[in-house]
């Protein structure tokens, strides 16, 4: 089943709903980096909360980053992403590995760290980006985004994000954000939280291959939930290029580039976000040069 992202509306239009099939993408970031289960647990709910906080922004030229740095082994993650949505990251450690939690589950709170930040800017063509910061509350992720909307958006929201992950890879991901509009009431709210509960884990719905609208019935305890929009696929996908990366290149300056030649007379530089390498021969590198 492709992935894909769909927003509903229930409860007489009053509680939003994006939910949100990222098995694929998370598939391809775990081969991509090579990621460990645990890793590929805790990136693959960061790469799926970064996707759904994109489709939120309104023009194809706006883009979302988010660094999660906590004291845990995984060290910092960082993703990013355009509304289509495309998203890309990278892992500070692609190969953490720990024991299973008390519940016999990838301990992903134990590789992130219960102390550190989420750090979110968006760039949505203003003079200066949108930049929020929220401490870090589990580093479970879902828990720690519930805390940021409070936080950095002053907006109650519902947060889930799983990643299930079998010894062929990515079994199931996805997740969903309920957010109650104005208006809601606090019976509709509670009908929504009960729904949750009753639900069970997200990865466990998408395991059972239930479609995203069976999924957005449950969570919100709404059977005439209606779909606002669900033509979008997210996707991993970089946008590295050569000219990029020579641009990057061109940033270190005249000298740097001097000793590049001199030592090296050649230089091989690897993409953070896919792992592919691009090299750069003495001529290259002094055609950039010379262009600073």
């Amino acid at each position: 089943m492709q992935d894909k992202i769909t927003k509903f509306l229930a409860h007489n239009d009053k509680i939003s709903i994006i939910c949100i099939d990222t098995t694929e993408l998370v598939e391809k970031a775990r081969n991509t980096h090579d990621l460990s289960p645990l890793a590929t647990a805790a990136f693959g709910r960061l790469l799926t909360i970064t996707a759904i906080m994109a489709q939120e922004m309104k023009n194809k030229t706006d883009k979302i980053t988010i660094q999660i740095k906590g004291n845990g082994e995984i060290g910092t993650m960082l993703t990013t992403a355009s509304n289509e949505p495309k998203v890309k990251g990278y892992v500070a450690n692609p190969y953490v590995d720990l024991p299973l939690n008390e519940f016999g589950k990838l301990d992903v709170g134990g590789a992130v760290g219960q102390e550190g930040y989420i750090n979110v800017i968006k760039d949505i063509g203003l003079k200066d980006p949108y930049i929020g910061i929220s401490p870090l509350t589990s580093g479970e992720i879902a828990d720690d985004f519930t805390n940021y909307f409070v936080n950095s958006e002053q907006r109650q929201s519902a947060v889930a994000l799983g990643v299930l992950v079998n010894k062929d890879g990515v079994k199931a991901a996805g997740g969903y954000l309920i957010t109650p509009m104005p208006d809601a009431t606090d019976e509709e709210i509670s009908k929504v939280e009960q729904a949750i509960f009753k639900a069970g884990a997200i990865s466990k719905m998408l395991d059972e291959n239930l479609t995203l609208l069976e999924i957005a019935k449950k969570v919100t305890g709404d059977k005439n939930v209606k779909v606002i929009e669900d033509e979008k696929v997210p996707v991993y996908e970089c946008d590295c290029s050569k000219e990029h990366i020579a641009e990057g290149l061109a940033t270190l300056g005249k000298t740097e580039i001097e000793n590049i030649i001199k030592e090296d007379g050649k230089a091989e530089i690897i993409c953070h976000f896919c792992n592919k390498k691009y090299d750069f021969t003495k001529e290259e590198l002094e055609e950039i040069k010379n262009s600073i």
